[in-house]
């Protein structure tokens, strides 16, 4: 299970248990209006769509630079060092770390920022 899916599972039985007990501390004599159960419940599924949403954005980045790491194999490229000069090599593969593309430069791993 991702770690999305296990939040929105936890967000969901925390609204629910909420739901019931705002249902059960309710006065008899005046119960939740309709519109008031409606928006809590609209609420609800916009935020798991919200939820979803950026689940999928997420999806497409990681995609996204697969499918650049995977463009530039082969190809010679210029890149900056730490003491900010340039060398120039060819890309030997790529991975992605902490969410951020690496290319692999003559042995080396060397972040897309610095191509």
């Amino acid at each position: 299970m991702t770690p999305t899916a296990t939040t929105s599972d936890a967000s969901r039985d925390q609204f629910l248990k909420l739901l019931v007990a705002q249902l059960r501390a309710q006065d008899p004599l005046e119960p939740i209006k309709d519109q008031e159960f409606t928006g809590q419940l609209a609420q609800f599924s916009t935020l798991a769509g919200i939820e979803k949403l950026n689940a999928n954005f997420g999806d497409l980045l990681s995609l996204q630079q697969i499918t650049q790491g995977a463009g530039l194999i082969g190809k010679n490229v210029t890149y900056s060092t730490a003491d900010n000069a340039s060398n120039t090599g060819s890309v030997e593969g790529f991975s992605i770390a902490d969410g951020h593309l690496q290319l692999k430069v003559s042995g080396q791993e060397i972040p897309i920022g610095q191509v």
